[in-house]
């Protein structure tokens, strides 16, 4: 059973360096942000970051003391949650015996960290190439697969999110890719299961399931079997509204890049590592990609780390062939001695065990009588610590909250009912229509509950939308 002891609540004090000085009042914090970061994804004047001073388990609070019980996990990349004791002590001890070498060499950290991720991978994947996150995982994941392959090609589904470098923004299928267009050549967008709002004008998931592998079949077909080098699908749609394939998809697509020669990607960097309940949400359906790209709940961002899970023929194509890739920071030792202490704690704490527990006897059960109270949500579904409601005007027509990518007026509403959950001690995470329920996979069955209450009464705001 997982420990909580690690994870107790503390004063919103924040912890002044001993061995240097930053300011750590809330209005020096806030000036300097708004003088010299540039932040992602943002029209730099119209944000106001919250300053934070603290953050513990599954809580964080700001420089005026404020508490929020976090259920967006930062970026859906807090696993094992904020300041586990076991982890920095890790991380504290790898920076006094090695804190950095050069990827070329051989680092007992670095070996481990890759034995213990491929041991966790479906069999089949023995070998690790690091990145320093997702977004480099993916790049190098569709460079493996075009050169083991000789082709060109790459096919990634609508709705989904591969990273925000040049090729992996091309792979990503919203419309956060668009202003960056031109992008790479070669990646060709396909439409992917769901159900909820079918492409297909599917009537069950098992007709859901049928279309879209005739669909992505059919798009292979008119772009040239020969010229596809791989496939890349998030197991589980994550940012795009925790999309979870119907039974049988992934297996179809496993068959048609084995009948066809394609690579299969399995993009987990949101899903892996207990978030799914499973080590790798792969592991749900049993499939086995050709590689899986991975990050965030790794070591849960103490330390940037991602990669690439790579099996064998893949990685005999690189055996007397060189590698035409790399980065400085490849398999980084103190990002390495945090990925092994955290895998350690992962196993010893039984956090995948806590997770599958918390979706399938808590989150799940709980949202789905939540959803029964508001006729502003219109589908429920989750697995683990990672789940989702889609928000509706209308449940009949499954009319949107707000429209697809809404901003500025258009989607006052989600930015009411994100307030809400402000106001009363929550931090969401929301994208479109959706709220996302994504809490640290170590939260406490009581801290996800009081979680859901929030959100139980803040959806009262989205009710007020109803036609």
């Amino acid at each position: 059973m997982l420990d909580m002891t690690d994870v107790t609540t503390v004063a919103a004090v924040p912890e002044i360096p001993t061995t240097f000085r930053v300011p750590t009042d809330a209005a020096s914090v806030r000036a300097s942000d708004r003088a010299h970061v540039f932040h992602s994804w943002s029209a730099q004047g119209a944000i106001n970051p919250l300053a934070i001073g603290r953050a513990q388990g599954s809580r964080f609070w700001d420089l005026d003391g404020t508490e929020y019980l976090d259920f967006s996990s930062g970026l859906v990349h807090a696993n094992i949650g904020y300041g586990h004791p076991r982890l920095i002590a890790a991380i504290q001890e790898q920076v006094a015996r090695m804190a950095t070498f050069a990827p070329g060499f051989a680092v007992d950290v670095r070996s481990e960290a890759a034995r213990l991720i491929a041991s966790k991978a479906p069999e089949g994947l023995e070998m690790v190439f690091f990145t320093n996150g997702g977004a480099e995982a993916t790049e190098n994941a569709i460079r493996m697969a075009r050169l083991h392959t000789g082709r060109h090609k790459v096919l990634a589904a609508y709705r989904s999110y591969h990273g925000a470098t040049a090729g992996a923004l091309t792979m990503t299928g919203d419309p956060r890719r668009i202003p960056s267009e031109p992008g790479l050549p070669g990646i060709v967008h396909f439409w992917g299961p769901y159900p909820y709002r079918s492409a297909f004008h599917s009537e069950s998931a098992a007709q859901e399931t049928e279309r879209a592998l005739t669909h992505l079949r059919d798009t292979i077909m008119v772009e040239g079997p020969g010229a596809v080098a791989a496939i890349i699908l998030e197991t589980v749609v994550g940012t795009n509204g925790v999309l979870i394939p119907p039974d049988g998809y992934l297996a179809g697509v496993r068959a048609i890049c084995d009948e066809l020669g394609i690579v299969m990607i399995a993009d987990e960097v949101m899903s892996g590592f207990a978030r799914c309940g499973e080590w790798f949400a792969v592991d749900h359906w049993g499939i086995t990609p050709d590689l899986i790209t991975f990050a965030k709940g790794v070591n849960s961002g103490y330390v940037p780390l991602g990669g690439v899970i790579i099996n064998g023929p893949i990685a005999e194509t690189f055996r007397t062939r060189v590698y035409p890739g790399g980065l400085t920071y490849s398999g980084h030792p103190l990002a390495c001695g945090s990925a092994v202490a955290s895998i350690q704690i992962f196993e010893q704490e039984g956090v995948v065990e806590h997770s599958r527990m918390l979706g399938a006897d808590v989150i799940g059960p709980a949202l789905r009588e939540i959803a029964k109270q508001h006729p502003s949500v219109g589908e429920v579904r989750g697995l683990g610590t990672m789940w989702a409601l889609e928000l509706v005007r209308n449940r009949e027509t499954r009319k949107p909250l707000v429209p697809y990518a809404a901003a500025g007026a258009a989607a006052q509403p989600m930015l009411d009912f994100a307030a809400a959950c402000k106001a009363r001690g929550l931090w969401p995470f929301i994208h479109f229509n959706r709220t996302h329920i994504v809490p640290p996979c170590t939260t406490s069955v009581e801290d996800v509950r009081e979680g859901l209450a929030i959100l139980d009464e803040a959806l009262t705001v989205t009710d007020q939308f109803v036609d």
